[in-house]
């Protein structure tokens, strides 16, 4: 996954440098602050490509500049905007590792997750996602268990327990009907011990995941 986010930037370096000018391109040495307002500007244009661009010249230039948590924050918030949830992370991850102390990793914790959650598109081609988030939010709630937080990880985490358990209970309806009764078994034994019952489900129309946070 991590070299699928770093072949998306490499790419969205590219196509920046291909889209501009050639004063754009040739662009280097110069001091943070012009990179940072280049980064905002491409944000507040929409322009995802062209702000990885500016943060990777940013990035290469003044790795130690105060500016770099802010454009780091500023990034993982435009992509999970945009519903890039795995460039959203990427920068959350870069932020953890450079700046991630007390209550900020409280924060970029939590904001970890939103977008894991946020990220679960298919429950069926998502189901290792749901797993694991499902375990990062037992985590979070271990780790942070007075966080301002946890009231909303903890509706995540239902909701994950909720789309899990409607996989299984999908899955076993359709080898009921192909006559697999051995298989449907299997995954109705999935959701013994489940925190939630289907009579706890009302599934909305737009789907069980995404609501939580509109």
């Amino acid at each position: 996954m991590k070299k699928r986010i770093l072949l998306s930037l490499a790419i969205a370096f590219m196509f920046a440098g291909c889209g501009g000018s050639d004063e754009e391109v040739a662009e280097f040495n110069k001091p943070a602050l012009y990179w940072y307002q280049k980064i905002a500007d491409s944000i507040s244009r929409g322009n995802m490509d062209k702000a990885d661009a500016y943060y990777i010249s940013l990035k290469s230039e003044h790795m130690r500049s105060p500016l770099m948590p802010t454009t780091m924050m500023m990034l993982s918030h435009a992509h999970m905007n945009k519903e890039e949830y795995l460039l959203a992370n990427y920068y959350l991850d870069e932020y953890n590792k450079r700046y991630g102390e007390g209550d900020s990793r409280e924060y970029t914790d939590f904001m970890k997750l939103k977008a894991s959650f946020l990220g679960v598109k298919d429950v069926y081609k998502d189901q290792k996602l749901i797993m694991d988030s499902i375990e990062s939010s037992k985590v979070y709630i271990y780790r942070y268990p007075g966080s301002a937080y946890a009231p909303l990880v903890n509706t995540m985490l239902i909701r994950l327990h909720m789309s899990q358990y409607l996989l299984n209970e999908n899955i076993a309806a359709l080898y009921e009907r192909t006559d697999k009764p051995d298989a449907a078994k299997i995954y109705r034994d999935k959701n013994k011990g489940s925190v939630v019952e289907m009579t706890d489900i009302t599934p909305p129309e737009k789907g069980i995941i995404g609501y939580v946070f509109d």
